[in-house]
This record gives C-alpha cells, structure tokens and sequence, in this order.
C-alpha cells in the first residue's frame, strides 16, 4: 500500500496561477505541496511572455536600425544569428526561471514534487507511487498551443508559439495561420527578423476582437513592413513540396495556394487536462477541455478548484495571478471572493502594441448604451509627430449621458 502525505493545500501545476495560490496560502500558514510534471514556471516564464518579448525587443532593434526615419543618423542592420539569438533568450529565461519561481519556493516554504500527479477517489493526488491527501487542491496546469484538424498539416509539419521560439535560423519564408495576438506577435517578428511573412485569418480581419479602426490601422502597418494579409480566409489542406510547405487557402476571392519555408500554427490554447483523472474526482471538463468552475472557481468537486488558463478563462498572466488570490482564499478563508472582467485590461505585443480595457463600440451598444465614440489618429498627437511614428489611433467608447 502506498504512503500518504496530508498537506492543507496541493496545488498541480507550477505557473502564475500555481505560485499566486501557494503563496497566498503560505501567509495564511498554511502547508502547501506544488506539484509539476515537467519544467517549472508554466507557461509566462518558459514559452510565453518573457522569451517572447526578449525576441520581440531584439527584432524591434534590429527593425530600428533599418528604418532610418531621424535624419542626419545612418545605421545598418546584419543577418541574424538566430542561434545566438535564442540563446540569449534562454539565459534569461533560466535566470528569471531561478529567482522569480525556484527561490520563491524556498523563501515561502513549501516543497516542489517533480512527477505526473493523477486524481483517484478520496480526493487524493496519485504521484511518482505515493499518495498526496489535501485538505483542498488547486488545478493549474495552463494550456498549451493548439493546431486544427486541417488536412495534411501534421505530415507537412508545422511551428507552433513555442518551437517558434527555438529556431536556429530565420525561415526565409512563414506563414502564420491566425491573426489573433501570438499571431501577429511572431508574424511581425519573423518579419522584422528578415522573413517573408503571410498571416492568414479565418475571420474578416486581423485583430478581430478588437475595434475595427485598430484592425484597419495594423493592417496598413504590416502592409508598409512587407507582412501580406489574407483575412476571411480558410485553410482547406497543406502539403510538403520540395522541402516547401504549401497552405491551400479558400476565400470570397477564389482559391489560393501559398508556399513557405515553414508554417506557424497560432490558432489559439487548449487547457491541459488529459490524464490527470478528473472524472475519478467529479470534476468536470468543457469541450475545449477547460475545467468548469463557479465564480468562485470552485468546481464540482467542493474540495477541488481551478485557476490560471486551466479555467478557459481569459489567459493573461495577471488573470492567473488574481485567480491564484481568490482561489485560496476561498478554499481556505470560504471568503466566497469573484472575479469582476469588466475593467480586465489587455495588451498585444506587435509594434505599435494594441491596448485597451473596458467594452469596446460594438459591445456597449449590445448591452444598450447609447455611446459616444472618438477616433484620434497618431497623426494628431504631438508625442507621435516628434517620434517620427504616427502610425496608428486611439478610441475612446463612452456613455454618450454621462462622458
């Protein structure tokens, strides 16, 4: 018979969401075991938004000193050493890995159990052989990229956000299939980096759950920096030619087959939750695989609950972070706390970024505001004038009564 550890609080998982729920319950003295089947850190640290950006900034300099728009300063730009390139990537990933998550394990008190962690009844967590018995546990695995079923794409082999990002070359030539955040993310990257880049979008515009004028203005930007768009736009198969990846896309205009050196998948994630035995424990799954919580994020199963992307909730990492908050201090203060998106704040990384928080045109007038809208170009604002960068707008949605 196995040995069994009782701990108040056993968190499965090691990302923002894991460690804002560890550390919450460790001030509140509770014992806490993490539980991570792989590298720590989840998805911010490792494959997300640290090594993104440290790419995104190297291409941005590189794009800088190609542009040339300060008179009177000359600057060139030499290929890309794209292996020297992810290896500064890598080490500051390791680097923030260490003393934003490792150490922090340490400072807090709570242990780190490396192995594949499985629910059987009790509730109990099943890893490495032993069993982990928990007053409350927390399911925060995150999610990972997701590819559609398209015909032939797994034969003709295809990048997704993270094997993007270890690369040891620059593809001559991408195509990037969705035109959502890491897809215009890694798009213009590539591009910046000296790729040839096509980004296709099922929907009719790029950026489509932002506001149109914002669409429209990155799409001109992308345009002017060499990146093709081809929006309401389905990619029907793909097939390897000739060491090529040809994407056969279908479109109000026709059909169309595009070749590429290589083809990025940036179609979205799906919350990881095969083979962790949920269905042992009453924990249910939705049909993208998310684990379906209250608003309190408590799931079926009243010992257990859910945070972070696990959730299918909205995956930022400062979403996952709060949900780290609320989720112990529910399971273990029954402090019955919400979480309220209405002033949920989102940024995309492409160069100029897309940012806002609040409702945007279209969502205010389903909910019944009369509102007052205001579009400013970048061409009106001093700041841009004198940067010698005016692409893009800014717009303000407001209650027409009220301002």
């Amino acid at each position: 018979m196995s040995e069994t550890t009782h701990f108040g609080l056993a968190v499965v998982g090691s990302g923002s969401a894991a460690f804002a729920t560890a550390i919450e319950a460790r001030r509140k003295q509770v014992s806490v075991v993490m539980i991570e089947h792989a590298t720590v850190g989840g998805t911010c640290v490792n494959v997300g938004c640290i090594p993104s950006k440290a790419l995104l900034a190297a291409a941005a300099a590189r794009h800088v000193s190609l542009d040339h728009r300060f008179p009177g300063i000359a600057t060139t730009a030499s290929p890309v050493d794209m292996a020297a390139l992810v290896r500064g990537k890598d080490a500051i990933v390791d680097a923030l890995r260490h003393e934003k998550y490792e150490e922090l394990a340490g400072f807090y008190g709570f242990d780190i159990l490396y192995g594949h962690a499985r629910f059987v009844p009790g509730p109990m967590l099943e890893v490495n052989g032993e069993r982990i018995e928990a007053d409350h546990y927390v399911i925060a695995t995150g999610a990972s990229p997701w590819a559609p079923p398209i015909t032939g794409l797994d034969e003709a082999g295809y990048l997704t956000s993270t094997t993007a990002m270890e690369l040891d070359h620059v593809p001559s030539s991408l195509v990037v299939i969705g035109g959502n955040a890491v897809g215009l993310e890694q798009g213009q990257l590539f591009a910046r980096l000296g790729s040839v880049v096509t980004i296709v979008e099922t929907l009719p515009r790029i950026a489509p759950f932002e506001e149109p004028e914002v669409s429209e203005a990155l799409t001109a930007i992308f345009s002017e920096e060499g990146i093709t768009v081809r929006a309401g736009a389905t990619v029907g198969k793909a097939v390897r030619e000739n060491g090529a990846v040809v994407v056969s896309l279908d479109s109000g205009s026709g059909h169309e087959d595009l070749r590429a050196e290589a083809v990025l998948v940036a179609t979205g994630r799906r919350p990881n939750t095969a083979d962790i035995g949920l269905d042992t424990v009453g924990v249910a799954v939705g049909s993208r695989g998310e684990v379906v919580v209250d608003d309190e994020l408590r799931t079926a199963n009243p010992r257990i609950f859910a945070a972070g992307d696990v959730t299918g909730h909205p995956q930022f990492v400062y979403v996952a972070g709060k949900h780290g908050g609320i989720v112990a201090d529910n399971a273990i203060d029954g402090a019955h706390r919400r979480i309220d998106y209405r002033t949920l704040p989102r940024v995309t990384f492409t160069s100029p970024a897309i940012a806002s928080v609040g409702m945007t045109d279209d969502e205010a007038n389903q909910q019944g505001f009369v509102c007052e809208c205001r579009v400013l170009p970048l061409t009106q604002v001093p700041r841009g004038i004198v940067n010698r960068d005016t692409r893009g707008v800014a717009k303000i949605v407001a209650e027409r009564e009220s301002g």
